[in-house]
């Protein structure tokens, strides 16, 4: 029996680069017209896997943006935080080992109480009415509980991101559903019981105050010394803590082969694993 730890194991790195970066390419080219552009990708950073597709769309789109995102009640890459939240699916208190720090553009807060209060709005009916009313499609309205917790503060990032730079309709932010609502059906559950049934009422509040009403707070763009800063955080985890090597946590961030060498480990690793099936079924 192995078990790998997500936090530092670089095949989660990988996947994503590898995987889910080109695919996202795909819908790129797909849905965009000759005049839009690529503006970035936001995402929430639990292991720090599906933010190595930031890597992969940098190295197409090279102006684009990497937005890496926390809870604003544990902002670590922020303010060197450290608290609980109620964001189900990302990481807190720590920076993951395979997380390309070096190339991430912003550090962004989001409010764990959006988050669990869109969750209702995409879900309970009287969300999908309100919804309704403000002219969202009912296609659109029928998939929201494809987002999860995780992957509804991924949309807020993105509507925060396009605030920020004051985007326009030929920009295009690319963001993920990390998870669905298939997993936090009790947590709704949970909090008709602790708050009541929500209502047309509650559901105009949500839709205003946490879906429209994104502001512009803790948001923190990234320079050489605020990427440093929190590249740096790696050292109490991973060097005290997990037997990571003073050498390698400075080559990831000095020597500029260090992630290129990681992306390029993708085919040999698919011939081993193609190897490895190759016995097993024989």
């Amino acid at each position: 029996l192995v078990i790998f730890n997500q936090f530092d194991e670089f095949g989660n790195y990988l996947w994503h680069y590898s995987v889910t970066g080109p695919a996202m390419v795909e819908v790129l080219n797909d849905i965009m017209g000759p005049n839009d552009r690529f503006a970035g990708v936001t995402l929430t950073t639990g292991s720090a896997g599906t933010i190595a597709s930031g890597d992969y769309l940098k190295q197409v789109f090279p102006n684009s943006k990497i937005v890496a995102g926390e809870a604003t009640e544990c902002p670590t890459m922020i303010y060197n935080g450290f608290g609980e939240h109620r964001i189900e699916g990302i990481g807190d208190k720590h920076i993951p080992w395979i997380h390309n720090v070096a190339n991430t553009d912003m550090a962004m807060g989001i409010d764990d109480e959006s988050s669990v209060s869109l969750i209702r709005l995409f879900n309970e009916p009287a969300g999908h009415e309100y919804l309704a009313t403000q002219g969202v499609s009912a296609d659109l309205i029928e998939k929201l509980p494809l987002l999860g917790i995780s992957g509804a503060a991924n949309v807020l990032m993105a509507i925060k991101f396009a605030k920020w730079y004051e985007l326009t309709g030929n920009d295009v932010v690319m963001t993920l559903g990390t998870d669905s609502m298939e997993m936090y059906g009790s947590r709704l559950a949970e909090m008709n019981a602790e708050r009541g049934e929500f209502t047309m009422l509650d559901a105009a509040g949500v839709y205003h105050r946490h879906l429209m009403g994104q502001g512009l707070q803790h948001v923190q763009e990234l320079g050489y010394y605020e990427r440093k800063r929190i590249h740096n955080l790696k050292y109490y985890t991973w060097v005290e803590q997990q037997g990571k090597t003073y050498e390698e946590i400075q080559a990831q961030w000095y020597d500029p082969d260090y992630w290129t060498g990681i992306q390029a480990m993708v085919d040999p690793i698919d011939e081993l694993i193609e190897s490895f099936n190759a016995r097993t079924r024989s």
